[in-house]
């Protein structure tokens, strides 16, 4: 019987561990949260809903020892680490100068958000000698490089790239009348997914790669011809549905499932991948070198702010993200340490009022 613990409940914590409880391809699920009121009532809901054992565990997953007590005691078969200090979504409602220059330097700014609790639950993963796979929702395309600098990268990211390839999937399927679509391989950076979604096309060079078929035909188009879908929240539906298949993957004796995820191994951005029984292999189609989708994403990081990661995961700013918030708080976009993730995070919580 294998077992998923699912780290945080906010909104995709919640659909990925009701994903999880009726896919019938595990039989337990473990949900653990800070908030227990909420956690009591997620797993109520989950156990009530679906034929799996649901167990719910309180966890301050900021605390590495209670992280590490809870891996000790469950031993999963598969992590999938939802958490964050603050939703990526938390400043959608507001228009206040702060916010706005926030969120004009891009998600790269809010990286103290989203690299603590990531980090922590990798370490904890490392010092209990679990060796199931983590999977990460949290900002994957950068807090995996950002990790991998020291050693602690998950095995893969969710969303992102496999939002984009179920994109273009519904493109091709419509566009042929209800035939399943070929093999969809895509090369993308999670700055490119507002477009994708909003199906608002940047131009040949800024374009996520899309290849058809075992020969890897380009139709890069393709990820911007559906009908556009505006942000907010219902994006999650999407990210639930391109996270689902992955994480039956990733599970034991699993069949193989070739798709596109963010940060296979701590690679920054999206590639296409070969999952197959918690083992992720890189499947670009041939003539495409790691190289040259490398130097892809780590370009299109700067539309997140990120201008690079150093060899120590040092995090620097892009030029646009620093004059974003020049007015607000020049400090914000000074480079980031993975020892000072915490006060900057109390920094931004200043800035932003919070």
């Amino acid at each position: 019987m294998s077992t998923a613990l699912v780290i945080g409940l906010g909104d995709m914590g919640d659909r990925v561990a009701a994903g999880l409880a009726a896919s019938g391809f595990v039989g337990r699920v473990v949900v653990a949260s800070r908030s227990e009121a909420n956690l009591r009532q997620v797993a109520a809901v989950l156990a009530s809903a679906s034929d799996t054992l649901v167990e719910a565990a309180p966890l301050d997953a900021t605390r590495f020892e209670d992280v590490a007590a809870l891996l000790e005691r469950i031993r999963p078969d598969l992590v999938v680490q939802c958490a964050s200090l603050r939703s990526p979504w938390g400043l959608a409602d507001r228009d206040d100068p702060a916010a706005a220059a926030v969120v004009a330097a891009g998600l790269g700014v809010r990286l103290p958000y989203q690299v603590p609790v990531v980090r922590n639950v990798m370490r904890a993963v490392r010092e209990t000698g679990l060796a199931a796979p983590v999977a990460n929702l949290s900002f994957p395309d950068v807090t995996g490089p950002v990790l991998e600098r020291i050693g602690l990268a998950p095995a893969l990211g969710l969303g992102n790239a496999g939002m984009m390839l179920r994109r273009v999937r519904a493109v091709l399927r419509e566009e042929a009348n209800g035939v399943i679509p070929p093999l969809v391989r895509v090369v993308g950076h999670h700055s490119q997914l507002t477009g994708v979604m909003t199906a608002e096309d940047p131009g040949e060079e800024d374009r996520c790669r899309v290849f058809l078929g075992e020969e890897g035909r380009r139709d890069d188009e393709a990820a911007y011809r559906g009908p556009g879908i505006d942000p907010g929240l219902r994006w999650n539906f999407l990210t639930a549905a391109a996270t689902l298949p992955v994480l039956e993957a990733l599970l034991p004796e699993s069949k193989v499932l070739r798709w596109s995820v963010p940060a296979p191994n701590g690679l920054p951005g999206g590639y296409p991948v070969r999952i197959q029984s918690g083992a992720v292999e890189l499947d670009l189609p041939r003539g495409q070198s790691l190289k040259d989708a490398v130097a892809f994403n780590e370009r299109l990081a700067g539309g997140d702010g990120v201008e690079r990661v150093d060899a120590d995961g040092t995090v620097h700013f892009t030029d646009a993200a620093r004059e974003a918030v020049a007015q607000v708080a020049p400090d914000l976009a000074e480079p980031l340490a993975l020892d000072d993730m915490d006060a900057r995070a109390a920094r931004l919580d200043e800035v932003l009022g919070l």
